[in-house]
């Protein structure tokens, strides 16, 4: 099992390399699910690859958010350069794109992110047909689950284990999109699930807000038990110091050593196992929502009986009982109640004195572990992963000594360097060398980036071989080794691959429904409306695909695709359809017809799609879905919540358990007809979630008579 650490920087990559993990996911600027990282220039990436490469690791691309076309095109030159550089694999969410990359790419492995939200063996089994070698399967997956897909598809697993869980499923997130045009499938996320919510009855709270995954030695031996090939931890944002204590900690956990964890000294929201156990709402803090430290008590007056040691130059910070910071500041003593010894320490169940504790506080924090971190930097200067190797060394009396070393790059290849001494071997007058002697300065490789995992010495008896010789031939063929090995990966990209342009016309729209009941199907029969879809569910858990209608003309995830009994499937917009190579891919599926584009992209980008083979639709009204939770995340069948810029929203239980949440607002481009026919669309949509026969005979009426309120979300403003 392998450890695939995040770099959104140099130096965070640096501390997962020493830290020793095996894989490494990174960004380019301006691309990727993390975009607000600093992330990497094109020439840093090529140094990070050759400094990995000799240490035997592997780098990432994460390309996993919507592509437009114009996106593919403009990458091209800058993929082609890495790829070419050698870079190890690519983590992509789109579809279409990941064709694109495949057809001028062969040669790269090609990783599904969780953006995919691939949760179940049928799914994961048809990425593996397509080309995928790896996917990385949703944060919501229990054990159980993971372990049914594990023994039903031969793809390799990736598996979430530590760092921040989004409250809605990945890929299927829309709230910061329709907001404010930041789309979290484009790497731009603005977090609402992190801000401050009230409920119907005033409650205030953060509702939304999950605390962070970390899982522990039982978890991960399970994974590691059904022969999972690599844990991911999370991270890209964090510093240095927590990308090094997890990957370290983790590594220990594969290793079989049960060791305590510091990672929550470094970053702590608040920890949950997620859930691997099964879902569960206690995985929320709606205390607060923000990086706060551990709790080391509650403090009365000025005495604080501790919770967890503390030591001089820890970092303390002040809270009221509803969690706002009051103050802070760094102990720079240590007072032990009824004591006056001098303490460079106070330990659990101690009680110390505090000065200055700011009026209102209830609750002292520790936001700076000093002990840690010191020795976090202390390890990030010594430590560093190295390559291991083989070496065979010659001596025979009356010939030039040769050595030969061989390393294995990570694509298999063997890289074999010889080098031949200047001098002839003597027969010796004093002490003769022993190939003891010639193995232990051999395994002295020093600063180079390798280490003699095997030593094979092939010597004559009695001869002289000066140290220098042994030296010189150790450091020259290392040089050369290492020079070899990074050339080992280099590869040449062939002919560029685009798609053929398709000739489009406009055409006559037709007007389609979906619908969520029965009572609200009778409603839009009642309007002449005869293209009725039945809605479904967004996500198809390995757990519970029994729950999917495999007989809806409407597939609203890729498992009811696949296994559609219908021969004109309607794929819904939540697959996040948003460029031409998507629509063809999906076209190539049995039974595909139309496809529902993405809400997220602008009429200008609609129009820019073009011809395909396919038919077009898109929404023309809808109280848009802005998340799908897997669980009951307020324990109500239906509430309503509001943020603090007045944004409303309903949140509702679905019949299998899930939360779905729909914004206030509704999406209506109907009072606005006559720019349809220009987007080369056919069909429009009207989509009806939980809306009643009464809501749906107005809005329907409303449209009818031109008379609704015109809303078009990002079909005028686009997304970042």
């Amino acid at each position: 099992m392998k450890i695939v650490a995040p770099a959104g920087n140099m130096e965070r990559f640096y501390a997962a390399v020493k830290a020793g993990a095996q894989e490494i996911y990174m960004g380019l600027k301006g691309f990727g699910a993390r975009r607000n990282a600093e992330n990497f220039t094109l020439d840093e990436y090529k140094e990070a690859l050759d400094y990995a490469h000799k240490r035997g690791v592997r780098i990432f691309l994460t390309l996993n958010t919507i592509m437009m076309e114009k996106e593919m095109e403009f990458l091209y030159e800058n993929v082609k350069v890495l790829y070419e550089h050698g870079l190890d694999a690519i983590i992509v969410q789109d579809l279409g794109y990941f064709r694109y990359l495949k057809e001028n790419f062969p040669e790269i492995e090609f990783h599904g992110s969780t953006q995919m939200t691939v949760g179940n063996h049928v799914e994961a089994e048809y990425l593996r047909k397509l080309g995928f070698k790896r996917v990385v399967l949703p944060r919501e997956m229990t054990f159980e689950e993971i372990k049914k897909i594990r023994e039903n598809t031969s793809i390799e697993l990736e598996i979430f284990v530590s760092g921040a869980l989004c409250i809605c499923y990945s890929g299927n997130c829309y709230m910061s999109s329709f907001i404010g045009s930041r789309s979290g499938n484009r790497g731009m996320c603005a977090q609402p699930c992190r801000k401050e919510y009230t409920d119907s009855t005033g409650k205030k709270g953060y509702l939304l807000s999950p605390k962070d995954q970390l899982y522990g030695y039982d978890e991960i031996q399970k994974l590691k038990s059904i022969g999972i090939e690599s844990i991911k931890v999370e991270g890209r944002m964090k510093d240095p110091n927590y990308v090094f204590e997890t990957v370290g900690y983790y590594k220990n956990l594969i290793d079989g050593e049960k060791v305590q964890e510091n990672v929550s000294e470094i970053f702590n929201r608040g920890y949950s196992k997620g859930y691997f156990n099964g879902a569960d709402n206690r995985i929320i803090n709606k205390n607060y929502s923000y990086n706060l430290g551990k709790e080391i008590g509650i403090v009365f007056g000025k005495e604080l009986k501790l919770k967890d040691r503390v030591v001089l130059g820890d970092g303390i910070i002040y809270l009221s009982k509803d969690f706002e910071k009051l103050g802070g500041g760094y102990l720079n003593k240590i007072e032990i109640k009824n004591s006056r010894d001098k303490r460079k320490s106070a330990e659990v169940g101690e009680t110390i004195i505090l000065k200055d504790v700011p009026r209102g506080s209830k609750y002292v924090f520790k936001s700076f572990a000093k002990e840690i971190n010191d020795n976090i930097e202390l390890k990030l200067k010594k430590q560093d992963q190295k390559f291991g190797i083989k070496a065979k060394f010659f001596a025979e009396l009356g010939k030039n000594p040769y050595i030969v070393l061989e390393a294995l790059n990570n694509n298999g290849k063997k890289i074999i360097v010889e080098k031949v001494g200047d001098t002839i071997i003597e027969k010796a007058s004093k002490k003769a060398v022993t190939s003891q002697d010639i193995k232990d300065k051999l395994m002295e490789t020093g600063d180079s980036t390798f280490v003699l995992n095997e030593v094979e010495t092939y010597i004559s008896e009695g001869i002289f071989l000066p140290v220098s010789v042994i030296k010189s031939l150790r450091r020259d063929a290392l040089v050369e080794l290492e020079e070899k090995l990074v050339e080992s990966y280099r590869r040449k990209a062939g002919v560029r691959y685009q798609l053929p342009k398709l000739s489009e016309e406009k055409r006559d729209v037709v007007i389609s429904a979906i619908v969520s009941t029965a009572s609200q199907r009778k409603v839009v029969e009642e309007f002449g409306i005869e293209k009725i879809y039945n809605r479904g569910f967004d996500i198809a858990r390995e757990g519970a695909l029994n729950e999917q209608d495999l007989n809806s003309n409407l597939a609203s995830n890729l498992y009811q695709v696949l296994e559609n009994k219908s021969d004109k499937i309607t794929v819904n917009w939540n697959l996040n359809i948003s460029n031409r190579y998507t629509v063809e891919e999906l076209g190539k599926i049995k039974g595909v017809e139309t496809v529902i584009l993405s809400p997220e992209l602008s009429f200008e980008r609609i129009k820019e799609i073009g011809g395909t083979s396919l038919k077009k639709a898109i929404l023309g009204y809808s109280r848009l879905k802005g998340m799908y939770i897997e669980i009951d995340i307020l324990g109500k069948n239906r509430e309503k919540i509001t943020n603090v810029e007045g944004d409303s929203f309903t949140v509702v239980q679905n019949r299998i358990g899930n939360s779905e949440i729909f914004f206030e607002k509704s999406l209506n481009i109907l009072n606005d007809m006559k720019k349809l026919p220009d987007l080369f669309i056919d069909e429009v949509v009207l989509e009806f979630t939980i809306e009643t026969p009464d809501e749906v005979r107005e809005i329907l009426q409303g449209i009818r008579d031109r008379n609704g309120v015109y809303r078009a979300y990002n079909y005028e403003r686009g997304v970042y």
